[in-house]
């Protein structure tokens, strides 16, 4: 006999599939719970609605990056700034290669779309929350010094996820090697953006300012 958090994995695993296979427009809950093996009946015992069921296969991919950003944040003052803006940014492109098939599925069911941006307002959640640990992050290594004072963090930290966010889009419309980042984007695109947050030299300012 299956315990009821086993049925839940189990659609929400199913929901998963039937969605990548099928779309969410076509993933219907009598199809998902086919595809679990179980009545459909069985699945509004565990979720509302099919929106619900569709939160919790997103939500299903969010712990692994959650535990990655408050290992990072947490090692603040350790190792280098760039290995840990490595870790980071690896774990946002595992998440994004996760989730970005099953959330650009969201945008062709309209009415579906705008009930779950509802939702997830009313949750004080969204995929704007992910930049908040980088940014703190960010301003714990500003606080001891490793990182430039007055640099803007919230930028650095859009620059960054949307960074991460734009390969896998591009990796799954056309196929990884599309972009010239080589085997390891995630330290590409950091080494890019520490190269922004480093202060410009006396120098550079004063050549900027000439040619102002």
């Amino acid at each position: 006999m299956r315990s009821g958090s086993e049925t839940r994995r189990r659609l929400v695993d199913a929901a998963e599939r039937v969605i990548r296979d099928k779309g969410l427009a076509r993933a219907t809950t009598k199809e998902i719970a086919r595809e679990a093996g179980c009545a459909e009946g069985t699945l509004y015992l565990h979720f509302a609605d099919k929106l619900d069921l569709v939160r919790a296969v997103h939500e299903k991919f969010l712990p692994s990056f959650v535990e990655v950003a408050a290992g990072t944040a947490g090692r603040a003052g350790s190792r280098t700034v760039r290995a840990n803006l490595v870790e980071l940014a690896e774990g946002a492109l595992a998440l994004y290669r996760d989730l970005l098939p099953l959330g650009s599925s969201m945008f062709a069911a309209p009415d579906l779309l705008e009930r779950y941006r509802t939702l997830l307002r009313a949750r004080g959640a969204g995929p704007h929350r992910a930049i908040e640990p980088v940014v703190a992050y960010l301003e714990a290594e500003q606080a001891l010094g490793r990182v430039p004072a007055g640099a803007d963090l919230a930028a650095a930290a859009v620059l960054l996820l949307g960074a991460c966010h734009q390969v896998v889009f591009v990796e799954q419309m056309v196929g990884q090697g599309a972009l010239p980042l080589g085997g390891s984007p995630a330290a590409r695109l950091v080494d890019a953006l520490l190269a922004g947050l480093t202060p410009a030299r006396p120098t550079d300012r004063a050549d900027t300012e000439d040619e102002a």
